[in-house]
């Protein structure tokens, strides 16, 4: 159900109840919680309110001297019944929000993650890993409270694997400052636990791995340590391996992709990534992807085009060229903008790619990318790929030309 309620899609008959809406947005309220004056708000409007600066109540106009938001369990329950004595005229229950995170409590799981007994230890950290699943919000307050500082120390001490499983976990969604992803790229022994670990019979084990690798390359400015990092023996057969995963894991395939253009990103090491199999996993794989998991994926593509064992790769794949025409203007104009530039790099060196580009309908989709609202460097690729494939049009195109008639397009 989306975030806001909406009467459009249900039976004109259908009233709301007043107190069932939410003052400021004037929508069913979601997870009504009350504030300091006494006024119930949806969640998400009041810290919307707040967040734009705002310090009184939106009602009583009187200030906000605590901005404590308490969940009221009575209202929202009220609010479901009611949904529920509707659902023939299309109202869907709505469910039961998760409630954030106690700091009290993150500070408490935090001290017990840090010492004590293992067992407690252990209990305590994957506590906080549940809760950072849960919300943003609650990576936040986790990450506000020195998390990392000490999950760190943990998942790279001499503790059991358990633990230090667990804190990659956590570490591997929340957002590591520079300083310290140069403390662990610099660490061989850490780089090397972290590779290690994406060969690890759990694959969430070495999702969680990967998304960490991917954390850090992504954190750091130098180019020697990132290199390092790419550089490692079995790093890019590690990611590989999550991205050709036999089973449906979403997350998986989303890290995966992400890890793999963040170390083709060094460029003295991309022939390690085609050589680990970079090239089959990225094609078979493309139309499984998300939007921006897509573009990523076409990005990694367009990079590994640039070197010939790449090119040679994607060439000798016999779903590259016609899966890259096909969905050439399908996805975003990033994802046509990689497409057209792998595709370019592709038949620049393979008169075989040209031919397979020409048979899979690549002249229509160039003549439409142009008069598209795409970017320039992408209309600039259309526009060299047409040049360059003006040999290999079959004579049956030059007599359609004028359907195109006052487009940018030059026909050489």
């Amino acid at each position: 159900m989306p975030a806001s309620f909406s009467l459009e899609p249900l039976d004109i008959s259908v009233h709301i109840p007043h107190h069932f809406r939410c003052p400021i947005s004037l929508e069913l309220m979601r997870d009504p919680v009350t504030v300091c004056t006494g006024q119930t708000y949806d969640r998400s409007s009041i810290e919307a309110w707040v967040a734009t600066g705002n310090t009184t109540c939106p009602v009583t106009r009187a200030p906000l001297t605590d901005f404590t938001l308490i969940p009221n369990h009575t209202l929202r329950r009220l609010i479901q019944d009611w949904c529920v004595a509707n659902r023939s005229f299309g109202v869907e229950r709505i469910p039961t929000p998760k409630q954030p995170a106690d700091p009290v409590l993150v500070r408490t799981l935090l001290r017990q993650a840090a010492s004590g007994p293992y067992s407690l230890r252990v209990s305590a950290v994957r506590r906080l890993r549940s809760l950072a699943r849960d919300s943003d919000k609650n990576r936040i307050l986790i990450a506000a409270n020195n998390a990392r500082e000490v999950l760190m120390s943990i998942a790279f001490a001499d503790v059991g694997l358990d633990l230090r499983h667990d804190s990659l976990a956590v570490l591997s969604v929340l957002a590591l400052s520079e300083e310290e992803c140069v403390r662990v790229a610099s660490n061989s022994e850490r780089v090397g636990f972290l590779v290690n670990l994406l060969f690890h019979s759990s694959i969430d084990v070495r999702v969680n791995s990967a998304a960490v690798i991917e954390n850090i390359v992504a954190g750091i400015r130098s180019p020697e340590l990132r290199a390092e990092i790419s550089g490692a023996d079995g790093v890019f057969d590690g990611v590989v391996g999550i991205l050709n995963y036999p089973f449906i894991h979403t997350r998986g395939l989303k890290i995966g992709i992400k890890a793999l253009f963040a170390l083709c990103l060094v460029k003295q090491h991309r022939g390690k990534a085609v050589a680990a199999g970079a090239v089959d996993a990225l094609i078979d794989r493309l139309a499984e992807f998300e939007k921006c998991d897509s573009e990523r994926a076409l990005a990694t593509v367009e990079l590994l085009c640039r070197i010939p064992s790449g090119c040679a790769a994607f060439e000798s794949h016999a779903l590259t060229v016609p899966l890259l025409v096909k969905i050439i203007l399908k996805i975003s104009g990033r994802a046509t903008e990689y497409a057209a530039g792998a595709l370019l790099s592709l038949c620049s060196a393979s008169e075989r790619a040209q031919h397979d580009a020409v048979a899979a309908g690549v002249l229509t989709q160039l003549l439409l990318l142009v008069q598209s609202d795409c970017t320039e460097r992408a209309k600039r690729k259309a526009q060299m790929l047409l040049k360059l494939l003006r040999n290999s049009w079959p004579d049956a195109y030059f007599a359609k030309t004028d359907d195109f008639a006052g487009s940018e397009v030059v026909l050489f």
